[in-house]
C-alpha cells in the first residue's frame, strides 16, 4: 500500500530521516510512535505531498485516496450531518448528477457505482459516526457555526472517517474527545477496512486499534508486530540483547588487543599478530539501543495531612445562571487519599464539577464543608495561555520564590522536569509537553491537599504520560482526575464518578464496565446497576486495594527520594555560596591560601552535586518501576 524507500528530510539543519524505509501492506493498522519533536507528523505531510523530500521515494498505488484530518470543519450554515456527507466527494457529485443526467445508459451507470459505494445507507453511517464522537441527534441537525473549535474538529474527523479513505492519516484523534469518544474510535478503527497509519501516546488506543507499530527513532524507521506493549516488550528485549553483543564483541576485543600486544614482537607469532590487528581494524561497533531519558514529573505533597473529609457536600446545586442548574442533587464527600476519576460526555458538566470544587465557581444552593487550610490546586489545559510567553520557566518560578537563591530557583524548576537549556527557554519557545510541564508544577507549587487535573496529558508523549503516572500515584494527597486516556484512569483511579444526567454519583463497576456502557448506549440500565458483573465489580475493588497498598508500601522509598531532593538542594546552596566568594577579585590577592581551600571547596562540592543527582534518579527510576510492576 504505502512504501518509502532511502527517505532523506532535514528541517534547519536537523535531520529527521536519514534513508529510512518502511513498507506497510494494504489493510494494515499502523501506530505511529517516537518522541515529541521527531518528525512523525512531518512524514504525514510528506506522504500527502505538502512537503518534497530532499531524497528517497514515497510510492502509493495510483488512484489511492488519501484522508487525513487538517483542520476543524468551517463555521457554515450545513448541518453537521450535511458536512459529513459532503466528506464523500465521490458520492455528493454522484447525486449531483443524478439530479440532471438524461442519458438513460450514464444514468444506469450512475445508480449501479451509487449502489457499489453503499450510498443509499450513508446518512445512517453519517449518523453512526458522529453519534459515536458525542453528538446527539438533535446536534446532528444543528449547522456548524453553533459549535466551538473542538467540537468542529470532532466533526472534521467524523468527515473523514466517513469517507473511509484507502489510506487513513490520522494525528493525535483523540485530543479534542473525550474518554467515551475515544474507547468508541477504538472500536471503530479496529474495525476499519482500509489501511491505516496513526499516531497517538494514548497507550490503550495502540493496544486496541493496531496490529503493528512502527517507530521513529534517530532518523529511522523500523516496524514492530503487534500492539504498543507487544512493541515495548520486544524493544526491551532488543536492547537486553545488543548489550550482550557489545559485552561480547568488547571481550574479543581485549582478548585480541592482548595477543598482539604479547606476540608483536616475537618472529614467530609476528603473522598471527598481524592478522589480529586487521580483525581489529575492521571490527565495527555495535550500536546500543538508546532511549532518551525522560525526566520524573513531581508533585509537591502537602505539608501535612487533614482529617477527613477534606471537602463533603450536602446537596449541591450548581450553575452559570441562576435557574438553569448544570448540576444537582450533589452529595459527597472526598477524603484526603481519594483518587477519583470523573466519567461522562463531554457537556454532561465535568468541567464545571472541578471548577466548584476548585472554588471557581459558587453553589447555587446546599452546603460545603471544606477543611480548615484545605489548599486545591487546578490545572487544566486553557491554562498554557495563561504562561507568560516572553518569561523563561526560571524566571516563572523565580515570581514564586523571590527571596531565594538562584541555585534554589533553579533546583526547583529542574523538579519540574525542565533541565538544561531549556529551563532558559522562552515559554512559547517550549514544546506542548515542557509548557504543561511548567503549568502543572506552578500549579502544585506549594503543595495542595488536593489537585484537579482536568486532561492533563494532551501534550505528553507515552513517556512522559508514564512519569505523569508516577508522579499522581507519589503523592500523599488527593486527587481529582479528568482524562481520556484510558490507561491513566485504570492506573491511578481507585474510584469512579460518573457525571450524568445532571448529577454526579458513584460508578459501581471498573472501565471495562464502563467501555460496555458507552459502546451499547445503554446508560439507564446501567446507571440503576440493573446487569453489574459481581465478578467485575469485585476485580475492579480488588485492583483499587491493591494501588493503595502499593503507595504504602513504596512511602519509605518516597521519603528517600525527598531526602535526596533536599540534600541536593544544601549542596546547590553551597555551591552558590562558594561561587559568590570566588567572584571577589581580591580574594587571591589579599589572601591566596584561603582562595585555593575555597577552589577545593567548590571542587568537592559541585562533585558531591554530581553523585548526589545520581543518587536521586536512581531512586526515582526505582519508585517509578515499582509502581509500573505494582
Amino acid at each position: 500500500m504505502l512504501t518509502i524507500t532511502d527517505l532523506t528530510y532535514r528541517i534547519a539543519g536537523r535531520t529527521l530521516f536519514d534513508k529510512a524505509s518502511v513498507s506497510v501492506p494494504a489493510r494494515a493498522k499502523v501506530g505511529f510512535v517516537g518522541r515529541n519533536g521527531t518528525g512523525k507528523t512531518t512524514l504525514f505531510h510528506l506522504i500527502q505531498g505538502d512537503l518534497a523530500p530532499e531524497s528517497g521515494d514515497i510510492r502509493l498505488p495510483k488512484a489511492a485516496r488519501i484522508g487525513a484530518v487538517a483542520q476543524e470543519a468551517p463555521a457554515t450554515d450545513s448541518s453537521l450531518v450535511d458536512w459529513v456527507l459532503s466528506a464523500d466527494t465521490e458520492r455528493a457529485r454522484l447525486m449531483a448528477e443524478a439530479e440532471s443526467a438524461t442519458d438513460p445508459e450514464r444514468i444506469a451507470e450512475i445508480h449501479v457505482r451509487l449502489s457499489d459505494i453503499d450510498a443509499h445507507s450513508a446518512e445512517a453511517r453519517a449518523a453512526t459516526i458522529l453519534s459515536g464522537l458525542g453528538f446527539s441527534s438533535q446536534a446532528q441537525a444543528r449547522p456548524c457555526h453553533e459549535f466551538s473549535g473542538g467540537w468542529r474538529m470532532r466533526v472534521a474527523l467524523a468527515g473523514i472517517l466517513f469517507s473511509a479513505p484507502d489510506l487513513l492519516l490520522l494525528d493525535e484523534p483523540t485530543n479534542y474527545l473525550d474518554l467515551e469518544g475515544t474507547l468508541w474510535l477504538e472500536t471503530y478503527l479496529a474495525r476499519y477496512p482500509h489501511t491505516l497509519v496513526l499516531i497517538s501516546h494514548d497507550r490503550d488506543l495502540l493496544n486496541g486499534a493496531v496490529n503493528q507499530i512502527l517507530h521513529l527513532d534517530q532518523g529511522r524507521l523500523t516496524t514492530y508486530s503487534g500492539g504498543y506493549d507487544s512493541f515495548a516488550r520486544q524493544r526491551a528485549e532488543q536492547a537486553m540483547l545488543q548489550e550482550k553483543r557489545i559485552a561480547k564483541q568488547e571481550t574479543e576485543r581485549k582478548n585480541l588487543q592482548a595477543f598482539v600486544d604479547r606476540f608483536r614482537a616475537k618472529a614467530s607469532k609476528a603473522r598471527q599478530a598481524q592478522s589480529r590487528l586487521k580483525r581489529l581494524e575492521k571490527m565495527e561497533a555495535i550500536a546500543p539501543v538508546v532511549d532518551d531519558a525522560v525526566l520524573p514529573i513531581r508533585l509537591e505533597d502537602p505539608p501535612g495531612r487533614l482529617s477527613p473529609p477534606i471537602m463533603a457536600m450536602e446537596n449541591i446545586t450548581v450553575g452559570y445562571e441562576p435557574g438553569k442548574p448544570v448540576l444537582s442533587r450533589l452529595d459527597l464527600r472526598i477524603d484526603d487519599d481519594d483518587r477519583i476519576a470523573l466519567l461522562g460526555s463531554n457537556g454532561n458538566g465535568k468541567s464545571t464539577f472541578a471548577k466548584l470544587l476548585a472554588g471557581r465557581l459558587d453553589a447555587e444552593a446546599g452546603r460545603i464543608v471544606r477543611a480548615d487550610k484545605l489548599k486545591v490546586a487546578y490545572f487544566a489545559q486553557h491554562q498554557l495561555d495563561e504562561l507568560v510567553g516572553g518569561e523563561t520557566p526560571v524566571e516563572h518560578v523565580r515570581r514564586r520564590m523571590p527571596d531565594a537563591p538562584e541555585s534554589k530557583v533553579r533546583a526547583r524548576t529542574v523538579q519540574f522536569g525542565l533541565p538544561g537549556e531549556r529551563m532558559d527557554t522562552k515559554a512559547r519557545d517550549l514544546s506542548g509537553g515542557e509548557r504543561a510541564r511548567l503549568l502543572l508544577g506552578l500549579a502544585t507549587f506549594d503543595g495542595p491537599h488536593m489537585i484537579i487535573l482536568d486532561e492533563p496529558t494532551n501534550h505528553l508523549d507515552i513517556d512522559s504520560r508514564q512519569a505523569l503516572m508516577g508522579a499522581i500515584n507519589a503523592y500523599s494527597g488527593a486527587v481529582i482526575l479528568i482524562s481520556h486516556d484510558p490507561y491513566l484512569v485504570e492506573a491511578c483511579a481507585d474510584r469512579l464518578w460518573l457525571v450524568s444526567d445532571g448529577t454526579v454519583s458513584s460508578f459501581d463497576g471498573d472501565l471495562g464496565d464502563y467501555r460496555d456502557l458507552v459502546l451499547k448506549r445503554d446508560a439507564g440500565r446501567r446507571q440503576n446497576g440493573e446487569g453489574t458483573d459481581d465478578g467485575a465489580r469485585g476485580n475492579a475493588q480488588e485492583r483499587r486495594r491493591a494501588a493503595a497498598q502499593a503507595r504504602a508500601e513504596l512511602a519509605p522509598l518516597k521519603k528517600k527520594i525527598t531526602a535526596a531532593e533536599r540534600q541536593i538542594e544544601a549542596a546547590q546552596t553551597r555551591l552558590a555560596t562558594l561561587d559568590a566568594a570566588l567572584a571577589d577579585p581580591k580574594l587571591f590577592s589579599g589572601d591566596p591560601g584561603k582562595g585555593a581551600k575555597l577552589a577545593k571547596d567548590r571542587a568537592r562540592t559541585a562533585e558531591e552535586i554530581e553523585i548526589l543527582e545520581e543518587n536521586w534518579l536512581a531512586l526515582s527510576s526505582e519508585y517509578e518501576e515499582a509502581l509500573a510492576s505494582a
